[in-house]
């Protein structure tokens, strides 16, 4: 039995890990890449068409976004999920297939300008269609035998709703094996989800590390925090743009901006504008479903008959038509629109349109890729280009700190001291420094703990590594060492302000007077 690791090594998106044993060859995620590659990932080492199934974590599209392409290249097995997950999955596939569509019609429309070659989407929307049909939901907690020698487990992670971690238990040479997959790890005390759920039991495990290297500061009053972004950009007579996650973040936007309208605690009357179809379909789903993963807060709301994430004055826009006409609406308002990197999607025509604006507001409420255009505007970018246009950045850019889906360095050793003695531990799904200091810090504490590289392949049950990929940086050959050193230089900067309290006005001045005066030197 052994385990390769693809995608999600010491990298933050594209979890992909294959699970081989005597029998079977098992897919844990098929996820996309979001932001730029920084490694160079291995390939699949098999043919699809000879991977038996898939288990999926959840609907986020770095962990499920490849999936129409497996299925367009020949996998015609099941796929594993829960039922929360494959309903989301339902919505989020197409929308994936969609925009990959839809970025193949402007690319080659400019290619078609400049007499170069066309491209192909990376799969159409028949793909997206046979990936779904192959979804087969199953419950939490329910132990299930998948096929001969081979039983899985899933546990609420807290992260999305539907999200899990799986614990596989494979028959092999007469004896059996647990191998648990944490998926993404839920960040405790969020609003609608129940807190992450520790399998408890295990020989091998699998664990994210999104944020394996800090602590989230202490948790804000959310409440609070969102209330004074909005009043002050208010009184300035701006709008609130949030690029959000379509699927989790903004469901818990539109229930922290229900209880804020409900307590009246903005001055200015304001319309809220949900302006994504996948957020409003997302939205659709978390009410059909919320009761079945909700913690007991969200559960005495439904039990009043309050509908916890939907208000008067919330607006849903479907066309491109209504999508447009929002920014020529008078009055103050919010903008939820996705994609929550700002790297696709309606986000960047309100952007276009609010970014100039030195009244009006960007609120970032999750994390942020490197190399994506949400990354840039909070690393302090002032023109950015957008649909081919150059835009002055004059909006004030905010980040609702700790509302991260993800659970921190604290809720990570939370969650893997929960099992029973000290399983062989493997890192992925974290940039490199938060991969190694988790491994560093699990070492420390009496585990096995290795944070493997794409390529890199491991004996099961007893964990001893067998060949190892490649530790080729594809970021190396695109820019200096000093870019890089100065990126991650701003990145630890970055991370040392969201601990402390920098409300000093003052302060925060002479902190960027510093940077402006370094920005000018070089």
């Amino acid at each position: 039995m052994k385990l390769r690791f693809i995608g999600a090594a010491h990298e933050v998106t594209g979890s992909c890990t294959l699970l081989s044993t005597d029998r079977y060859n098992i897919l844990i995620d098929c996820g996309m890449e979001q932001g730029k590659d920084i490694f160079v990932n291995a390939e699949l080492g098999i043919k699809p068409e000879t991977v038996d199934m898939v288990f999926l974590t959840h609907a986020h599209i770095d962990h499920s976004g490849k999936l129409p392409l497996l299925a367009a290249c020949g996998f015609d097995g099941p796929i594993y999920a829960t039922e929360g997950t494959a309903e989301l999955c339902g919505i989020m596939l197409r929308d994936a297939a969609h925009i990959q569509a839809m970025e193949a019609q402007w690319k080659n429309r400019k290619a078609q300008r400049a007499g170069q070659p066309e491209s192909a989407p990376m799969y159409s929307m028949e793909d997206a269609e046979k990936a779904i049909s192959q979804l087969v939901a199953c419950r939490y907690g329910e132990k299930t035998e998948i096929a001969p020698g081979l039983s899985a487990e899933f546990f609420d992670a807290g992260h999305l709703l539907g999200s899990a971690s799986i614990r596989l238990t494979v028959e092999e040479n007469g004896e059996n094996t647990e191998i648990v997959f944490s998926g993404d790890i839920g960040n405790a005390g969020k609003p609608i989800l129940r807190d992450p759920q520790c399998p408890g039991r295990g020989d091998i495990v699998v664990m994210e590390s999104t944020y394996g290297d800090r602590v989230h500061p202490t948790a804000p009053d959310y409440i609070a925090s969102l209330s004074a972004v909005l009043n002050e950009t208010f009184a300035r007579g701006g709008n609130v743009v949030i690029p959000s996650f379509a699927v989790g973040r903004t469901q818990e936007l539109l229930y922290f901006l229900r209880q804020i309208r409900h307590e009246r605690l903005v001055k200015e009357p304001f319309k809220v504008y949900l302006d994504s179809p996948l957020a409003l379909k997302a939205t659709n789903v978390f009410n059909r479903n919320t009761a079945m993963c909700c913690d007991a807060e969200t559960a005495n709301l439904i039990a009043k008959g309050i509908n916890p994430i939907s208000f008067d004055g919330l607006i849903t826009t479907e066309s491109t038509e209504e999508s447009k006409a929002i920014n020529d609406t008078p009055g103050c308002k919010v903008i939820i629109s996705s994609s929550g990197m700002c790297d696709a999607g309606r986000i960047r025509h309100h952007l276009k349109h609010n970014l100039w604006r030195s009244d009006s507001s960007v609120l970032f409420v999750g994390y942020q890729s490197q190399g994506t255009l949400g990354r840039r505007l909070l690393d302090g970018e002032k023109n950015v280009r957008i649909f081919g246009e150059e835009i002055q950045v004059n909006a004030r850019i905010y980040t609702l700190a700790g509302i991260s889906g993800h659970a921190d360095m604290n809720g990570l050793m939370r969650w893997i001291k929960g099992f029973e003695g000290h399983p062989r531990v493997f890192i992925n799904h974290g940039e490199e420094k938060c991969a190694d200091e988790l491994t560093a810090r699990l070492t420390d504490t009496g585990f096995d703990a290795s944070a493997p590289y794409s390529g890199d392949e491991y004996s099961l049950p007893d964990g001893t590594q067998v060949a190892f990929g490649s530790r080729e940086r594809v970021i190396s050959r695109k820019r200096p060492d000093f870019a890089s050193q100065l990126e991650a230089a701003l990145d630890m900067l970055r991370q040392r302000i969201f601990a402390k309290d920098t409300s000093n006005e003052k302060v925060r001045q002479s902190l960027l007077d510093k940077i402006k005066e370094f920005a000018r030197k070089i």
